[in-house]
């Protein structure tokens, strides 16, 4: 796999080598970033493994703007040498939690026979930029004496709750779960409990590697933030005071290639599925279908996928739902056939099963709400496309997303939920979980989200606003738009100092 860097404007094109996190949410705003930076005049490397590879190649080439393709390096992943299942090389596919740990122990084994790739192709990095879950990252930037940004997927509110957190030893202090605490020195009054912060700071399960991890982002050169100067101007310059880094928000990333990508999903391509919500929603009136979507890592309790549906069900609300269903939970599956929902549904609901083409049907008109769990890449869907949310975080920092959504951009409403979700299974715990929200919860969160007046109209207004603004961050002269040359122009100004 050699690269070609032809040069720009007299002097080398700058070589950014960008590693993600084998995770959905982790790896899909690289791909993005690695678009944009190829765009904006950079030869760009994508690290990967064989697994995630078809699925990095067929969503790069999808949103690929004007430039070279990107180079997409497929390293192998010692899974069965960490005592990992053959073949589970996405944090995805990790079966209990208690196997995360390796997961990370066999990411850091790729630091080797990557050193050796990068010393047989052509033109070394100039600058590296890796997930904040990579902290041997550090030493392969060091070892090519180039500079090395931090990304993690979190927004610049969200990063900063949790440098606080950790940095005051807050949870240290904390004994029970449920307990709640005021993040301290915000511009905001923030309350959130030690359950709900982010498992990185606050877990069991990796104390050691939260450590190391810790570590690592303080010797970092700068940080790379999915989102943009106008969504949340306070915390970026807060987050980057904090820390003493540079702070360059290049979002909402999603943007990359618009067009192309909505044609084309973003790589999960299904003509059928997209004809079929298209078509279904195209006889619906503007803004009268609630969109409901828990992302590709949660994973709800069958008993709480039955109360939301009767929570949809008893809202009369027009709905498209997106469920885990048929192979992948057979208990739902059976509910839907026994209890006939669809058919009972039938009129005012679309249920999709699996893949749901997002992106297209948040930008439809008749789309006027969203029930998200919060990961930050739907947060900057439902931004992107100006439409309220009603939030239902899960795990990771999904809870202080909901309390920017909430409580400080005022853009959604809350569910109510006060527990986490963990998307893989604890090994040490048996049985189902019951339901943490119940019907009537669902159904009052939907009315509130999609009542045409009062807080519903004024959180709707906020949200197309704060839709426009995005748009315009990503376009030539917008903030994203400059802090990308900006970024390019500092890997370049490297290289040539080399």
């Amino acid at each position: 796999m050699t690269i070609e860097l032809p040069a720009i404007n007299g002097f080398n094109r700058p070589h950014f080598v960008l590693i993600p996190l084998m995770a959905a949410g982790h790896t899909i705003p690289m791909i993005d970033m690695a678009c944009l930076l190829a765009g904006h005049g950079a030869a760009v490397t994508l690290i990967t493994t064989p697994l995630n590879a078809a699925r990095v190649k067929a969503t790069a080439d999808s949103i690929h703007m004007s430039g070279d393709p990107i180079n997409i390096v497929a390293l192998t992943f010692p899974a069965a040498e960490f005592g990992l299942p053959e073949g589970c090389e996405n944090l995805d596919a990790v079966p209990t939690l208690d196997l995360i740990p390796n997961f990370f122990h066999a990411c850091a084994a790729l630091r080797e026979p990557l050193v050796v790739h990068l010393r047989q192709v052509p033109t070394s990095p100039s600058c590296i930029i890796a997930d904040s879950f990579h902290p041997w990252a550090h030493d392969l930037a060091v070892e090519f004496g180039v500079p090395r940004f931090m990304f993690n997927g979190f927004c610049s509110f969200s990063l900063l709750c949790r440098y606080v957190i950790y940095h005051e030893k807050i949870l240290e202090r904390i004994k029970e779960d449920e307990e709640q605490f005021i993040i301290p020195g915000l511009l905001h009054r923030v309350e959130i409990s030690k359950d709900q912060c982010p498992k990185s700071i606050g877990g069991t399960v990796m104390v050691d590697f939260r450590d190391k991890m810790m570590a690592a982002e303080a010797l970092a050169d700068g940080v790379v933030i999915n989102s943009f100067d106008e969504l949340e101007p306070e915390y970026v310059a807060a987050f980057g005071k904090a820390t003493g880094k540079t702070v360059m928000t290049i979002g909402p990333m999603l943007l990359c290639n618009e067009e192309d990508a909505a044609k084309t999903g973003r790589g999960n391509q299904s003509a059928i599925d997209e004809e079929r919500c298209l078509s279904w929603l195209d006889g619906r009136r503007p803004g009268s279908v609630v969109y409901v979507s828990f992302g590709s890592l949660a994973k709800t309790p069958p008993e709480q996928v039955m109360e939301i549906g009767l929570g949809l069900e008893a809202s009369n609300q027009a709905f498209v739902w997106v469920i885990k269903a048929g192979e992948r939970s057979p208990e739902v599956e059976e509910w839907i056939e026994r209890e006939r929902f669809e058919e009972r549904t039938k009129e005012r609901g679309l249920l999709i099963r699996g893949w749901a083409p997002q992106r297209l049907i948040l930008g439809h008109p008749a789309v006027g709400g969203f029930v998200t769990h919060c990961g930050w890449n739907s947060t900057l869907e439902g931004v992107t496309a100006g439409v309220p949310m009603a939030t239902w975080p899960h795990f990771a920092e999904q809870f202080l997303n909901e309390r920017l959504v909430v409580e400080i951009l005022k853009i959604g409403v809350s569910v109510g939920v006060k527990k986490a979700t963990m998307f893989v299974k604890d090994g040490r715990k048996d049985g189902a979980e019951p339901a943490a929200v119940r019907r009537e919860e669902v159904e009052r969160a939907v009315r509130r989200l999609m009542e045409e007046d009062g807080e519903g109209k004024e959180v709707r207004e906020r949200a197309r606003v704060m839709g426009e603004k995005a748009r315009k961050a990503m376009k030539e002269g917008g903030s994203s738009h400059l802090n990308l040359n900006r970024l390019v122009r500092f890997a370049r100004e490297r290289e040539r100092a080399q």
